[in-house]
């Protein structure tokens, strides 16, 4: 599979890079939401894996470029605003699934 990693944390996202990659997946990162959607729309990924706050534009932000290009490919919100309403924002925004950082 190939991933793409949406994560400002440059130590969470060395983490998860390595994660996968040990795992067998080919991992791109990126470091704030500038160029996500393009880069989302551009490459053919398998799913993505997006923070909620970054710098430049919002992982809902992001999350809404990706729906509105290519709506069927799988986005996995990881991050560390996991109140309900968080939640609740990033599954209405289109995420197919939220995960609270621990």
């Amino acid at each position: 599979m190939r991933i793409l990693v949406v994560e400002d944390d440059r130590k969470v996202a060395s983490f998860v890079q390595r994660g996968l990659q040990e795992e067998g997946h080919a991992v791109d990162v990126l470091f704030d939401g500038a160029d996500a959607g393009e880069q989302a729309r551009m490459v053919d990924y398998d799913c993505v894996v997006l923070d909620l706050m970054l710098p430049v534009r919002s992982g809902l932000q992001v999350l809404r470029d990706i729906r509105a290009r290519k709506a069927d490919l799988p986005v996995l919100m990881l991050t560390a605003k996991d109140a309900l309403e968080d939640r609740v924002a990033g599954l209405d925004a289109g995420a197919d699934d939220y995960m609270g950082k621990p």
